[in-house]
């Protein structure tokens, strides 16, 4: 017969047994997720983020007006030039450049800013920078609050990778170049090192396919000094867009710097 000490022992042995064989006890309650996405707080803000269709980590530069609510902003994305990245929208004055033109009236808009290469197509490898905009960007942006792309910028190279992207977009509400970098012919682009073979540029180059460009939200910039100049005026002449402008310039900084507030007030317009 077991005594009132071993009875109350082999209870407290069997209540440990109990305790180790179940699940252990909740800790505190997990954070709720947020009911919206959260948008950027500041006017600007960088974020390395990994990209599957490029196969490595780009930069994500967002520039909003400064004092304006970014929730639910329209966004405009900003392809850089051969050489560059995102990050040189931010040296080229472009915040300055977005809150100047809101201040004066033109309705607010986001610019998403990515790092990019080779004409932002696919060349031949596995970095898609074209698929990287369609299938990663919207999602990058919603999940801060902001709306898909809906206009697209590029300088240069940037240029070209504009209109390759509205070529497959006809849907955008403004697509601006300055100083694209475009190719009359093959011995011109396979210059540059960049394409995998001529079909690839042909592909490509937005000069080879200008009936899939809409003209109305089109603006194209160039300087009269531009090498791509004579390229350039040949878009205008195949395509007659909404707006072109050329204009004393070279293809650097300085004229970049110039023409930007007349690109940046011509990209709010449309998508207000």
């Amino acid at each position: 017969m077991l005594s009132r000490r071993g009875l109350l022992a082999g209870s407290a042995l069997a209540l440990l047994a109990g305790c180790s064989a179940a699940e252990p006890p909740p800790g505190p309650p997990p954070v709720p997720a947020p009911t919206r996405p959260v948008a950027p707080r500041d006017p600007v803000t960088v974020q390395r983020m990994p990209s599957a269709a490029r196969g490595t980590d780009v930069d994500l530069v967002l520039i909003t007006p400064e004092g304006v609510p970014a929730g639910g902003l329209p966004v405009c994305l900003a392809l850089h030039g051969r050489g560059a990245r995102a990050r040189t929208f931010l040296s080229l004055g472009v915040p300055a450049v977005l809150t100047a033109a809101v201040r004066a009236g033109t309705p607010p808009f986001a610019i998403a800013a990515l790092d990019g290469d080779h004409y932002w197509v696919r060349t031949g490898g596995a970095d898609d920078p074209q698929r990287m905009l369609v299938d990663e960007v919207p999602g990058w942006l919603t999940a801060r609050d902001l709306r898909p792309p809906s206009a697209v910028f590029g300088i240069s190279m940037g240029g070209f990778g504009a209109l390759r992207f509205a070529r497959a977009h006809p849907e955008l509400k403004a697509v601006a170049t300055a100083s694209a970098a475009l190719f009359v012919s093959w011995p011109d682009a396979r210059s540059r090192k960049v394409f995998a073979d001529e079909a690839n540029w042909r592909d490509a180059e937005p000069l080879r396919h200008t009936a899939e460009l809409r003209p109305g939200g089109l603006g194209v910039w160039c300087g009269e000094s531009d090498p791509f100049l004579a390229a350039d005026r040949r878009l205008v002449k195949a395509v007659s867009p909404e707006v072109s402008r050329f204009s004393p310039g070279g293809h650097d900084d300085e004229y970049w710097q110039g023409v930007l507030p007349e690109i940046v007030k011509f990209v709010g317009e449309r998508l207000s």
